[in-house]
């Protein structure tokens, strides 16, 4: 006598073997490209930084065309005449946008400005991205290993 086995015939849908190896191959490949990703997002808004620090510089020679001096560009009472060398910078320079930066006059005197560009928080995404700065003599610095100095060897560009 035969024994008559009914087999059941196998529903569509993912074992928890599958499911698992599915949701591993989903980590690993986040876990390569989200750096990848903030590091392109992080770029992004440098080179935003580095577009308002060449803007500004524009205003910066348009001030010293008006008076002969860099100095007292930056306008503090807010009567559109510059009366600072050092600050914030303000709309009678540039207009500032890079949200994530903070833009600032460092130095200026007579015949020389440094403007420089660094996060503006502690925790926003380029805060770990060090310091920008643009001079009147036209070197580009980027603090890149973000040690508060423009000393070494690969600091003294953008690129």
């Amino acid at each position: 006598m035969q024994h008559a086995h009914k087999t059941r015939p196998r529903q569509g849908g993912l074992s928890l073997i599958e499911l698992m190896v599915a949701m591993a191959v989903l980590a690993i490949v986040a876990a390569v490209a989200l750096p990848v990703y903030n590091g392109y997002v992080v770029r992004g808004y440098r080179t935003n930084a580095q577009a308002e620090l060449l803007r500004c510089a524009a205003g910066m020679e348009r001030h010293a065309n008006a008076t002969m001096s860099y100095a007292a560009a930056i306008d503090t009472d807010g009567d559109g005449i510059g009366d600072a060398d050092t600050g914030e910078l303000s709309p009678n320079i540039c207009m500032v946008e890079a949200e994530l930066y903070r833009v600032v006059l460092a130095t200026a005197d007579s015949g020389a400005f440094v403007l420089r560009a660094s996060a503006a928080s502690a925790g926003n995404r380029v805060a770990d991205d060090g310091a920008l700065e643009l001079r009147s003599d036209g070197q580009r610095l980027w603090d890149r290993n973000n040690d508060g100095d423009f000393d070494d060897e690969d600091e003294r560009t953008w690129l």
